[in-house]
């Protein structure tokens, strides 16, 4: 196994033969299990209830509530949660063994690497969510926050562990697709921002906060989250990367910056971690911190109204079986009024479905900027066809109104 970090722990070879399980347990659940989830309900379970009402299922309530009668979908969804649990079962041994080795090789990685200009700010003060401490989000044992020492990475390592198997090969060699596709969209669509301050919101281990810095090299990136473990341990690997990021802990809802300060505003995969409340705020306070003509952008799982009844089924299952308990409530938002209430022009609203950018190379990703929006299966989940990454935001009027 090629270690990213020489910090990081290596497995033995059992424990390496779990990661290896859990890893093509989740895609057989992910990919085989869930198509053939699609044909019983496209073969049988739609038919019937077209039979019966005279029209197909129009909402993702309506086909949960028909799925769940069906033991095949009990079936995977069991599946699904055993994997789900599987996962942090497959790193966190490896990482227990060695938890004050990796706190030491970890904190004198951040001090011997202090050079590459990134920097690390903590602040006890921050009343971190109940929303992101009342749950173990995920199923991850300890959540975000879980601290086992003081100045410990533990929660951030098993998160990016963790991830290598959860996305079995998805997000990339480094799990920073997301952030490599989003900033090389704007890279391409708009080369007339060339942002100079970005800012990344809900960070965690900085997987695709590097790509802003690595893709726009003169800007100073910041990136923030309320949880410390995952800031250590996102400052060391951006360290041991040669990456200069600002890492802070802040609350998203409460930007301590300036107003009009920041050409950019991305979050990725965070704004379903939220209650309505704090999403709202948090657009709000995006809307505040951009310079005029500057771009909030969002890496998210599409709206409900657009996609058809069984998608929305689909992707709202981690909201009742996988501790996710935000994740429906923001998916039936309209983002567009999300964005307008937080001050946006509804004329410079966006939204896009784009290829991921690591895997297709950018010929292929130039040549589809200008493709239609399309939602269907490949949107916002992990598709054998190929996955099509949904983001949406808006531009700050260049007058900031």
């Amino acid at each position: 196994m090629e270690l990213k970090h020489a910090y990081q722990p290596r497995p033995n070879r059992d424990e390496q033969a779990k990661k290896s399980f859990a890893r093509t347990l989740r895609r057989h659940v992910l990919t085989t299990m869930a198509g053939k989830l699609r044909n019983q309900y496209d073969e049988r379970v739609e038919p019937a209830y077209r039979a019966r009402h005279g029209e197909s299922p129009t909402d993702g309530p309506t086909v949960h509530k028909l799925m769940k009668r069906e033991r095949a979908f009990r079936f995977y969804s069991a599946a699904r949660v055993n994997a789900q649990e599987m996962v942090y079962g497959s790193v966190i041994p490896t990482v227990e063994r060695s938890l004050d080795a990796i706190n030491t090789a970890a904190a004198d990685a951040r001090t011997e690497a202090a050079s590459t200009g990134g920097t690390l700010t903590l602040n006890s003060a921050v009343d971190v969510p109940r929303s992101v401490t009342a749950v173990d989000v995920h199923r991850t044992p300890g959540g975000y926050t879980g601290e086992r020492s003081d100045d410990d990475v533990t929660q951030g390592l098993v998160y990016d562990q963790a991830m290598d198997v959860f996305a079995f090969g998805q997000f990339g060699e480094d799990y920073n697709d997301i952030g490599m596709t989003v900033a090389n969209y704007v890279r391409l669509k708009y080369p007339h921002l060339n942002p100079q301050r970005i800012l990344d919101c809900g960070c965690t281990v900085g997987h695709n906060t590097l790509p802003w810095a690595q893709t726009f090299p003169s800007a100073e990136v910041q990136a923030i989250d309320v949880a410390a473990p995952v800031l250590r341990y996102a400052h060391t690997r951006a360290q041991t990367y040669g990456v200069p990021v600002h890492f802070r802990q802040m609350n998203a809802a409460q930007l301590d910056y300036d107003d009009a300060s920041f050409d950019v505003v991305f979050s990725s995969m965070f704004l379903h971690e939220l209650p309505l409340a704090d999403i709202r705020a948090y657009l709000a306070e995006a809307f505040r911190v951009l310079k005029p003509g500057g771009l909030l952008i969002n890496m998210e799982l599409p709206p409900n109204a657009r996609m058809g009844a069984y998608e929305s089924f689909y992707l709202d299952w981690d909201c009742y079986y996988n501790n996710e308990p935000y994740y429906k409530t923001f998916r039936d938002q309209d983002y567009q009024e999300l964005c307008t209430s937080a001050g946006f022009a509804a004329e410079q609203f966006l939204e896009v479905t784009l290829p991921r950018y690591t895997f297709v190379g950018e010929d292929a990703f130039r040549d589809a900027l200008d493709a239609p929006t399309r939602f269907d299966s490949q949107t916002g989940r992990m598709d054998p066809k190929g996955t099509r990454w949904y983001v949406f935001g808006a531009f700050k009027n260049p007058t900031g109104a």
